[in-house]
């Protein structure tokens, strides 16, 4: 058996979605921005699926704009914004994904003041400290996410967007981790700006969308062409923007279907690694609040704890030790780093979906049974 247990860093595309994609792919093939028939239809296509994003989340279609996925998208949130509005000074956490805290780093080196906000030992934002703050700092830009990608750790962005309506603070919202999985009302938020990346929940790689309030307004990040009205130069990726718009819709339709099914899995995943292998704990948020699809677990030191994820991979389990994006470095999660989890215990997130089953996780375990009843002996 091979058990795939990454998926915060990646899902499985649906065979809806490949359906969707392949009647574009084969037959709807002119540029969009072209004004013969061949160019209107690929044109029809993209807004209909702009429509579909824009009524599921309950925003106007005229504020999203499609791009090739969530780091660009919170570049372009980031870097547009701070220079456009001439902002002089952004908050942000240290465990926010690398598209957003490398991207502040930068403009930090340009001249603006960065500051962090304080997260409790879950990795959620002090509250009252981004208050004091935002009172310091009036029209500051806000980054905060709404779901860590590897403590599944949510913050309260109904309360973060209340504050940065009171001090006059732009605030952008990394929902890459919880598009998908959470259901949004965004006419009820006080979000300027939120971001998507279509591979997170079971969607094609390389297409996402960054939402953007229509009273915001900013110049482009990418430029040479007009097209997203004049947002992003150019030629979309069609057929990513169809199954993204498909695989958003089919998420939506199957949310609390699919949220019972993957939070018992995290459940019986974690009531078995309690009992079963003695001096294990998680990282993060790990109750019913959490992002369902995630599950950090910091295992007993040991000797050859850096082997742990090869030794997985050699038994045919898929996870991960943080984010994709980072797993070439050698320093480590900044993440873990940040609510400052022990560097002695090795820690593995463990994320799902759908497609995962209980028989899996049961594989999983005995998987991981054998190899600490190994390094027992080793010890």
């Amino acid at each position: 058996m091979k058990v795939y247990f990454d998926n915060a860093a990646t899902t499985p595309l649906r065979q809806e979605v490949i359906e969707a994609m392949l009647p574009v792919m084969q037959k709807i093939y002119g540029n969009p921005s072209s004004i013969h028939s061949f160019g209107r239809e690929m044109r029809s296509a993209i807004e209909k699926a702009r429509k579909t994003i824009a009524t599921l989340l309950k925003v106007a279609p005229s504020e999203i704009f499609f791009t090739s996925g969530g780091t660009e998208a919170n570049n372009m949130a980031i870097r547009c914004t701070i220079h456009d509005h001439k902002i002089t000074h952004a908050i942000s956490s240290p465990i926010e994904h690398h598209a957003v805290t490398h991207t502040l780093e930068d403009l930090e080196k340009e001249g603006i003041k960065l500051s962090w906000v304080k997260l409790n030992d879950k990795g959620e934002a002090d509250y009252e400290h981004l208050e004091e703050l935002l009172k310091n700092n009036p029209r500051s830009f806000v980054s905060l996410m709404h779901a860590n990608n590897e403590l599944g750790t949510v913050n309260d962005i109904d309360r973060i967007g209340e504050l940065c309506k009171q001090y006059n603070a732009i605030f952008h919202c990394d929902t890459v981790q919880t598009m998908g999985h959470f259901p949004y009302d965004m006419s009820q938020k006080n979000i300027d700006f939120f971001t998507c990346a279509a591979h997170k929940f079971h969607g094609p790689k390389g297409v996402g969308f960054i939402y953007i309030n229509h009273k915001l307004k900013i110049h482009p990040l990418i430029t040479g062409g007009a097209q997203e009205r004049n947002m992003r130069g150019g030629t979309e990726n069609a057929y990513g923007i169809i199954g993204l718009a498909k695989a958003l819709e089919l998420a939506y339709a199957e949310l609390e279907e699919d949220r019972k099914h993957i939070q018992g899995l995290k459940e019986y995943m974690k009531q078995r690694l309690q009992e079963e292998i003695p001096g294990v704990a998680f990282n993060g948020d790990v109750s019913a609040r959490s992002l369902f699809t995630v599950l950090n677990v910091s295992f007993p030191p040991y000797e050859g704890k850096d082997m742990l994820l090869f030794n997985l991979d050699i038994s045919g389990i898929a996870a991960s030790g943080g984010s994709a994006c980072s797993s070439g470095s050698e320093i480590g999660s900044h993440v873990l780093r940040g609510i400052n989890a022990d560097p002695e215990r090795p820690a593995v997130r463990f994320s799902f979906s759908r497609y995962n089953t209980k028989a899996e996780v049961d594989f999983c375990m005995d998987k991981l049974k054998a190899l600490f009843a190994v390094t027992a002996v080793v010890k």
